[in-house]
């Protein structure tokens, strides 16, 4: 298989496998496309929970059990979360 890539990815490459992180640039190549996949992956994992919970939300709905809308309690939560990150 052959790759093309930028000059820029192939000074990462030639300073990853210079430095000692990596063997090879093959080593890199199979580490990077692990992380990849494992991100993949977790993007997919989060998507099906945000989708079951939608789903929960929507019978909810559907059956009645639902509360008023409180903009100012969802405003001040969302001040109290991004303060308590540091944002």
């Amino acid at each position: 298989m052959e790759l093309a890539v930028s000059a820029e990815l192939q000074q990462i490459v030639r300073e990853k496998v210079e430095s000692g992180d990596y063997a090879s640039a093959d080593d890199l190549l199979r580490e990077a496309l692990q992380l990849l996949d494992d991100r993949d992956r977790l993007r997919a994992w989060k998507l099906e929970a945000l989708r079951q919970e939608i789903a929960v939300g929507i019978q909810q709905a559907e059956q009645g059990m639902v509360a008023p809308l409180d903009m100012d309690a969802i405003r001040t939560k969302v001040a109290e979360r991004l303060r308590s990150q540091g944002q």
